[in-house]
């Protein structure tokens, strides 16, 4: 078996964010739940957009985001997701070069646009998400090339976009190339809905050892484990994985692998501007560790400084390198 010569290669949506900020009473206005994610159609999209103040436009999607973060701690990173051939697929295969992520997904001409994903942000730094899939939910299999999912130590597949059918079986192509190369395939749960959605199928996933990393938060994994007891539901996600990594916003996060446990704080963070991408930089921060070699407590130390970072400012991407921030902050 080769040598890997990619960290990370990941499959997800390739999102562009528009993000305004808005009060409660916009959020009840429209019929959203404040700090919640939902999936809405063109029609609404363009309803929304019209509505929303000022807005800015930054790259976002979960696992591109996370390959950002991973590739700013000089991590090899490629990304497979759709755009479609309009001005945000311009933006998001920009920005993504940019970031030093290999990205070679040819854009498609389809009557759906480039996905985006209109959030408002609260005063408090809460994000309600609402987003339109557009051209993301055609990626097809074809997309997925066998020699990139071989040289990649690990396959991270992003649950959002478990949810429309293309992309779906996609996504299981890569996993059977994955495993046949020896790697190791991570899944970020991504959101409580796509639980709800899939739960049989993701267990079956891990029933049949398809997932060897699990990315979950403390409402996903409850969601998963279907109860309401956090040490029950850790205990029971964790026995169908190799690792289970889980993130509880302030109250830090824990990672269990081989019946090790370990646990870390949140970062202090001054002030919380927006939280979109938190739980993204958290997984890059991680996988970077693990690819590296790191213990579960350090990896989980540089998944929370990465995060600290990402909320400290609009939109889900860092802006400063994370790889001399991390080095300061473990000394």
């Amino acid at each position: 078996m080769s040598e890997p010569t990619i960290d990370i290669v990941a499959i997800g949506n390739a999102i562009v964010d528009v993000l305004a900020s808005a009060d409660d009473a916009f959020l009840t206005q429209h019929g959203m739940s404040k700090g919640s994610m939902r999936l809405i159609d063109a029609d609404q999209a363009k309803g929304l957009y019209d509505a929303m103040g000022s807005a800015r436009e930054i790259s976002g999607g979960s696992a591109a985001n996370t390959l950002a973060g991973a590739a700013s701690l000089g991590a090899k990173c490629a990304f497979i997701g759709q755009v479609a051939t309009d001005q945000l697929g311009e933006v998001f295969t920009h920005d993504i070069r940019a970031q030093g992520v290999t990205f070679v997904t040819p854009a498609r001409e389809l009557e759906a646009p480039t996905a985006r994903c209109l959030i408002l942000v609260s005063e408090d730094g809460q994000r309600t998400m609402n987003t339109y899939l557009g051209a993301a939910q055609y990626l097809p299999q074809d997309a997925i090339v066998e020699a990139e999912i071989a040289n990649a130590k690990v396959l991270l597949l992003e649950g959002y976009l478990w949810d429309p059918a293309e992309p779906r079986e996609a996504m299981k192509r890569a996993i059977r190339m994955a495993k046949a190369a020896g790697r190791k395939v991570a899944l970020g749960v991504s959101a409580v809905f796509c639980i709800l959605n899939h739960r049989a199928d993701f267990l079956a996933m891990l029933d049949a050892g398809d997932i060897d990393i699990l990315f979950a938060n403390e409402e996903e994994v409850l969601a998963l484990a279907g109860t309401e007891n956090f040490d029950e539901a850790v205990a029971f996600a964790a026995s169908k994985v190799e690792l289970l990594v889980t993130t509880r916003g302030a109250d830090g996060a824990i990672a269990v692998a081989g019946g090790e446990t370990a646990s870390v704080p949140a970062e202090p963070i001054e002030k919380i501007v927006d939280t979109t991408g938190a739980g993204d930089l958290f997984s890059a921060g991680f996988l970077v560790g693990y690819v590296n070699g790191k213990g579960l407590e350090e990896s989980l130390r540089m998944g929370a400084i990465a995060a600290a970072e990402v909320i400290s400012h609009w939109g889900a991407r860092p802006e400063v390198a994370l790889d001399k921030l991390i080095a300061e902050k473990l000394g």
